[in-house]
């Protein structure tokens, strides 16, 4: 005997109150909060990148880039591909560059934002 089930997917409207969601935005966020990661992403969401790479538009050491991409990898933000002896380091999705440019560029429009944000 089979029975046929009325399934849909849920959005995450229907999922979650607006609590709940800030509660599972709020660790990525707090990824995003740190200066240097938002500068790494910044870089990133002008194309993907090895760690040298970031090093070098940076300025930051290599240890530092490393230590900051590891909080974004564990968000989900940023993806790491296997490229021969290096990582090449790219956005989770093209989705997210434009409002994290976006954000960018109001923060500098602001004199507060352009003491705080994008040098």
């Amino acid at each position: 005997m089979t029975q046929d089930l009325d399934v849909r997917l849920l959005g995450v409207d229907e999922l979650t109150s607006p609590a709940d969601r800030a509660r599972l935005l709020a660790p990525q966020l707090k990824a995003l909060g740190d200066p240097n990661r938002l500068h790494l992403v910044l870089l990133l969401a002008e194309g993907p990148a090895t760690v040298r790479e970031l090093t070098d538009a940076s300025g930051m050491g290599q240890t530092l880039v490393s230590h900051h991409l590891a909080p974004l990898r564990e968000e989900g933000l940023v993806a790491v591909t296997p490229r021969g002896r290096s990582n090449v380091y790219a956005l989770c999705c093209e989705a997210l560059a434009g409002p994290v440019k976006t954000l960018a560029t109001l923060a500098a429009l602001t004199p507060e934002g352009a003491d705080a944000c994008c040098r």
